[in-house]
């Protein structure tokens, strides 16, 4: 599993602002106590103080440093025990002024031993939900919303009817999204406008991110557009323009919506070869949606370009009609 920098950020600030809320309670409930029972102070300052003693002495070793810690020790015990009775005299718990933490397991560090904490995972995931949802409607999009219903099921000419095909290919999406791994194949999504190619990326980004991994989804000429600018306009958005540079090609699965709408230059086939090319030689996993039929493909991009798309990639095709022109004959929007 690759992190998004920019989301592993949030998802610590998040447990950063767990651990101070937790610590100012914990303060305001020991100068609370402090305030009530004078003696608990000169109590915790005398562990401390012990504490300090059998560190330093452990260090500097000698003979008498096990029968020293053992009377300090001895000394802890009885001062730890008056301390619990004058808590319980006063009617609060005797943790009251320890430790509050939101995950005991990395006492919200969110990482045990330098690896991370099962509660950063779980921030990270809600972050990258979120950072998804902010460009895709991930409420509304899912699979269990998918309308094999709007294709038509009449059989065209090669014998398949557009419902057919549709239902191979939602099979494929759903199981795909939900079985993801390192060892899944590249998508290529072909086929005509509003038949679902936006929709069903959209649901395999859902639970794709749902299950961790680090998922980026953005039209070609977004992604294009931010090379450019890494390139050509340093000093001018090229910082921001970089980091989503290293997004596209480091995070686990990029959805490259819309290929074919960019305009076709020299550096927007260099970019792209650059972009594919290198997520294939990384491991790093792709779904590509686009409009353009085979011939177009060969048309518009250089060979190297087609090459890896229909070598590297799993062809889906989407049939039937646009969607949306069938649901406004049936008066559903």
């Amino acid at each position: 599993m690759t992190f998004d920098g920019k989301i592993l950020a949030r998802a610590r600030a998040q447990i950063d602002e767990r651990r101070h809320i937790n610590e100012s309670e914990r303060a305001r409930r020991e100068k609370y106590v402090y305030e009530r029972i004078p003696k608990l102070r000169e109590i915790d300052s005398e562990l401390a103080r012990l504490m300090a003693d059998v560190a330093v002495k452990s260090l500097s070793g000698g003979i008498g440093l096990s029968e020293a810690m053992s009377s300090a020790r001895t000394k802890a015990e009885a001062l730890a025990e008056k301390r619990a009775e004058l808590m319980r005299q006063s009617g609060l718990p005797e943790d009251y002024t320890d430790g509050i933490y939101d995950c005991p397991l990395c006492r919200d560090t969110g990482y045990i031993l330098g690896k991370p904490c099962s509660c950063l995972l779980a921030a990270y995931k809600s972050e990258a939900v979120r950072e998804l949802s902010s460009m895709l409607d991930l409420g509304g999009q899912c699979f269990d919303r998918f309308d094999l219903s709007l294709y038509d099921d009449k059989r065209g000419k090669n014998g398949d009817s557009p419902r057919s095909i549709m239902s191979a290919t939602y099979d494929f999406c759903r199981k795909y999204a939900f079985e993801f791994k390192s060892s899944s194949p590249n998508l290529l999504f072909r086929g005509g406008t509003g038949l679902g190619k936006t929709f069903l990326s959209a649901c395999i980004a859902k639970v794709v991110s749902e299950k961790g991994f680090s998922v980026v989804y953005d039209s070609t000429v977004s992604v294009l557009e931010a090379f450019e600018i890494q390139k050509f306009c340093r000093g001018d958005g090229s910082d921001d323009s970089a980091s989503r540079v290293r997004r596209y090609l480091n995070c686990d699965l990029l959805i490259l919506d819309d290929l074919g709408t960019e305009m076709t230059t020299g550096f927007t086939q260099s970019a792209l070869y650059t972009l594919i090319n290198t997520r294939l030689m990384s491991g790093g996993k792709t779904v590509i949606s686009t409009n353009l039929t085979g011939d177009e493909l060969h048309a518009r991009y250089t060979d190297a370009i087609v090459s890896r798309i229909e070598g590297e990639y799993v062809l889906l095709c989407f049939a039937g009609r646009d969607i949306r022109a069938i649901k406004r004959e049936r008066g559903l929007i």
